[in-house]
């Protein structure tokens, strides 16, 4: 089996380990190789790349999803992609001073899908943890509650573009977990419907950010990885009004997790970046 594929399928299992909320059950639906796929096309980008994040939580935002968007436009910028974040309100107010921002609407505020995608020419979308639409047209947190009021509606970019798409999610209400609709059905969730063209999984969607970089690196023979400060992006969220998707609390946490299992997890990702080669 080619070395690359056996990387991908290690972080794919490594990655969903822990199995809070069921994507090690739904994995056996995803075709082996989803990593590597995804990596393949970002590392084939130059152009633009669409990176749109932000889960409301309690009127502001979560810290997962950020953070690994956050990690994946400097690992796309190290490679000489464009990248631009795609936000809304309150995190595109935290984001915009620093990198490079498309703002858009939430709620019944609408805007054109079409013209989005005219004015920013992507070769490539990534969403990552990112509120998906669900059968019924709504948008659906983990608890089932409806908070469409406070989601920016990216669904209708993912549907009309041209370029590939990837998802990015861990619970099935994430933009780009319809690629695997009926076997979200198994999950106590109101699911997304909005598929993508590569999928990929983990048990936070900010450690899938960091396998994909992992990948990446493999990739590339540039270890992506290094000197990215987790602990340091996490504060530097919290102290701009972020919380734990999980518990609501403003915390240096991911999704009830300590900061610090994220560290480990990256710092296992370059010993198997490093053993493999």
């Amino acid at each position: 089996m080619d070395q690359n594929l056996i990387l991908s399928q290690q972080i794919e299992d490594l990655l969903v380990a822990k199995n809070p909320r069921g994507m090690q059950d739904i994995q056996p639906a995803l075709k082996t190789g989803s990593y590597l796929r995804a990596a393949q096309l970002m590392s084939r980008c130059k152009g633009t790349v669409l990176i749109a994040t932000g889960f409301p939580v309690k009127g502001t935002f979560e810290t997962d999803g950020p953070v690994g968007a956050i990690a994946l436009y400097q690992a796309l910028s190290k490679l000489g992609a464009n990248p631009i974040l795609v936000c809304g309100e309150p995190l595109a107010s935290v984001v915009g001073g620093e990198y490079q921002l498309l703002r858009l609407p939430t709620g019944d505020s609408a805007f054109s899908a079409k013209q989005v995608l005219e004015d920013s020419q992507p070769e490539l979308i990534i969403c990552i943890e990112l509120p998906g639409r669900a059968e019924d047209g709504n948008y659906y947190n983990m608890r089932g509650v409806d908070i469409s009021e406070q989601v920016m509606g990216f669904d209708e970019v993912v549907l009309q573009r041209s370029c590939p798409t990837i998802g990015i999610g861990d619970g099935g209400n994430e933009v780009g977990m319809g690629k695997l609709k009926d076997k979200l059905s198994e999950l106590d969730i109101t699911p997304c419907v909005t598929s993508c063209d590569e999928l990929v999984i983990a048990d936070v969607s900010n450690w899938a950010a960091h396998g994909l970089i992992a990948m990446l690196s493999r990739l590339t023979g540039e270890n992506l990885l290094e000197g990215w400060d987790n602990q340091a992006c996490l504060k530097y969220f919290a102290e701009r009004g972020s919380v734990d998707g999980v518990t609501g609390e403003s915390t240096l946490t991911e999704d009830g997790y300590p900061g610090d299992v994220a560290e480990q997890l990256i710092k296992h990702l370059q010993q198997m970046i490093c053993l493999d080669e």
